[in-house]
């Protein structure tokens, strides 16, 4: 922390009231009594500041993936890439963000400017998702997403530390700590509440005439993000505010800037036992010293961008696996985006747990080391990740069979009131009865390119005796093609079983009437969600709400189905005699059958391992890095977070695999071998400081898991 208690008064970042906390710690009065610091009251301005900026983040973010692929129209791989390069950009700009604070603007302005720039990219967010404006939406989103990034990026290393310049040290440490916890509680809280609220608002409301609402879940929390700024303004006049120091990140690459300089002119002529000393004689020999000291902290961080790599697919990955599941639990229904919340619900849970339960329970199977706890929380990861490939495999089960290079997909359905023998030249099926209003289908007709099928379709009904079939089925490789048998003859249009992407459920109506009607789709629970079409012989593929609807034709109800999420169906519809009909409901892709509860233990195990390896390894930077290093150490964790959502970037892009489930093995397979190499790096390392196997837990700077809030400072927090 800084440690200068003057301020220059021409400085907006000067210290506004100096008797903010009133009396003074350590001042004895006349009859000798020592007089205590009130806590600042100008910490809970920054507390709600931080709370509703965290809500707005994670808000945003949890229901990012599902506007990009159902709004935007991305595929789940470029949204992904997107979705990670977004983060990836929020962690790198925390560095720009540190050294604007700390060397021009002070931590005051800096949060101040950036908020604007965040609120501006909020709103912009809300704007593109709303469908009246007709606004060019891809560009405004990826406008938006990076004033966010510069905003949200920005602020990060600079909320904190402004919090922990309110308190006179060491006197107020206690309430320093105090101040951390409530903090961590705030983003968690902002966290959990965003990630339970945003996903109701894109799904539960409609707006604009459309079955979801992304402008209210990008708008809600822009909203929050305007009251964050006013909840920070109204604050100032009580803020302690320290001026711009210099950044400790810009001098320490500055003294590596000028070592290699040097050490290229001067290597033969005057050789140096480390190339870090050919900056000494502009740096001095104490920079120098510790930047060695920090070096060999930072070796420990090159294997873990890794772990970010796993953890941040929760709001992707995981995220896209949840919307090819169930989320139907009784009378509750899950969004798959709300599973995210199971996250920051835990933390809060397994923090205290940890220090009471966990954490002796290791202590007696040898893990007491800070790396080792780091080592197991890696490991820890990758078993979620192994967890959440088994879940895909058996999610592949339930996945509908789409035709391939060389096959092609047939299905006939039959739209006549009566059953009809089929004689055709398919393989294992040259002859069979397709009965009135079901279909026959078959998954894997061998194609190269093209192939006809003969057939002939006859009835001996009598009602439909005069009405006979044949021709030719025409298919074509890697295709469905299906065929609807109607009184106006054999009607043919191309298929597609595949699933909606954002998981709706699917109905195409195939309609045999005697002349054109008034169909309409109406949901039993919302009296205001009804379809209407006008029938003719067939009907496009439809995306609908999940719900049960009564069929109705010219307003005479028909029957009754249930159209559950990523289910694929067509509706039959008869006309048997003039106005009176007859429907029935084939499934072509079964519904999402298993429960989205199976997801959960795949977020419990990787928050067991993010509470041991984010907080743990945070606080072990901390205490083996020199004391004016601090900033530095900040800086290079959070880029390994950023480092971490660009390799998942690189192999989303790269779409090196078919299957999801292969592809969890691969992260899976990484976090193992990257923990190996870690674990290595860890066992050769000497700690500094006293920390070891019968040292106790290291001092903590916050209780806090770094990952969440990304705030620890620009500054140095620590002062024990």
């Amino acid at each position: 922390m800084d440690t200068k208690d003057t301020k220059d008064p021409k400085s907006d970042d000067a210290l506004v009231n100096d008797n903010s906390n009133a009396e003074t710690v350590g001042a004895t009065d006349e009859e000798g009594q020592v007089k205590k610091y009130k806590y600042p009251k100008q910490i809970g301005f920054i507390i709600l500041n931080e709370l509703c900026e965290r809500f707005n983040f994670y808000g945003m973010r949890t229901v990012l993936v599902l506007y990009l692929t159902r709004s935007l129209l991305f595929n789940q791989d470029t949204a992904t890439v997107i979705y990670h390069s977004f983060t990836s950009a929020v962690y790198f700009l925390t560095v720009v963000g540190a050294i604007i604070a700390d060397s021009w603007l002070g931590k005051y302005r800096t949060i101040l400017y950036l908020s604007i720039i965040y609120v501006i990219g909020s709103l912009l967010m809300s704007l593109g998702a709303i469908p009246p404006l007709n606004l060019p939406s891809t560009a405004i989103t990826i406008v938006g997403l990076l004033l966010i990034a510069f905003g949200s990026g920005g602020i990060k290393p600079c909320v904190t530390a402004l919090g922990a310049d309110q308190f006179k040290l060491p006197e107020q440490m206690k309430q320093m700590a105090t101040y951390f916890s409530l903090f961590y509680f705030s983003i968690n809280t902002g966290s959990m509440i965003s990630t339970l609220v945003t996903p109701i608002l894109r799904q539960d409301v409609q707006c604009f005439d459309e079955d979801t609402c992304f402008s209210l879940a990008f708008g809600v929390p822009a909203i929050l993000m305007f009251t964050s700024i006013i909840i920070f303004v109204a604050g100032k006049f009580l803020y302690v505010l320290k001026p711009p120091a210099g950044n400790m990140l810009v001098k320490v690459s500055s003294c590596i800037g000028n070592a290699i300089s040097v050490r290229r002119k001067e290597r033969k002529t005057n050789p140096r036992e480390h190339w870090l000393d050919y900056a000494e004689e502009k740096h001095g020999k104490q920079l120098i010293t510790e930047i060695k000291t920090l070096f060999n902290v930072l070796v420990l961080y090159i294997p873990l961008p890794v772990f970010w790599a796993l953890f941040d697919q929760q709001g992707s990955r995981w995220t896209f696996q949840a919307t090819r599941m169930d989320g139907q639990v009784g009378a509750l229904h899950l969004k798959p985006d709300q599973m995210q919340v199971i996250n920051p619900a835990l933390i809060l849970i397994f923090i205290p747990l940890y220090d009471i339960i966990f954490y002796p329970l290791l202590s007696k199977i040898g893990i007491r080391r800070p790396l080792q706890k780091l080592t197991l929380g890696g490991i820890l990861a990758g078993v979620a990740f192994i967890i959440s490939a088994v879940l895909e495999i058996q999610l592949s089960k339930t996945y509908p069979v789409i035709a391939e290079a060389g096959e092609g997909q047939l299905r006939i359905f039959n739209g006549m009131p009566c059953d009809y023998s089929v004689s055709a030249s398919i393989p294992d099926n040259t002859n069979f009865i397709l009965r009135s209003m079901q279909s026959f289908t078959e998954q894997h007709l061998e194609v190269e390119n093209s192939r006809s099928i003969t057939y002939t379709i006859t009835s001996t009904d009598p009602i439909c005796s005069e009405t006979t079939f044949t021709g030719t089925f025409n298919l074509q490789s890697a295709k469905a093609t299906s065929y609807f048998m109607s009184r106006n003859g054999m009607l043919e249009y191309p298929d597609d079983p595949e699933k909606a992407s954002n998981g709706y459920p699917i109905v195409r109506v195939l309609a045999n009437t005697i002349s054109d009607h008034s169909i309409s789709f109406q949901d039993i629970h919302d009296e205001n969600n009804k379809r209407y079409e006008n029938v003719t012989s067939r009907y496009e593929r439809n995306e609908i709400w999940p719900s049960t609807y009564q069929v109705y034709v010219n307003n005479v109800l028909v029957d009754e189905y249930e159209l559950r999420l990523g289910g694929v169906h067509t509706l039959i519809l008869v006309e048997t005699t003039a106005n009176s009909f007859t429907s029935n409901l084939l499934e072509i892709s079964e519904p999402n059958s298993m429960s989205m509860l199976w997801i959960a233990p795949q977020y419990i195990v990787l928050t067991l391992g993010e509470v041991m390896y984010s907080v743990t390894g945070l606080e072990f930077s901390y205490s083996q890095s020199p004391e004016s290093m601090k900033s530095v150490i900040q800086s290079a964790w959070q880029l390994t977070v950023g480092v971490g959502n660009v390799i998942v970037t690189i192999i989303a892009s790269a779409r090196i695999f078919n299957s999801q489930a292969a592809e969890f093995f691969l992260f899976a397979g990484l976090m193992f071998v990257d923990m190996a190499i870690f674990a290595i790096l860890a066992y050769r390392y000497k700690y500094v400081g006293g920390v070891g196997d019968d040292a106790k837990a290291i001092e903590p700077i916050a209780t806090s898991s770094e990952k969440k809030s990304g705030n620890l400072s620009s500054t140095n927090l620590k002062e024990d």
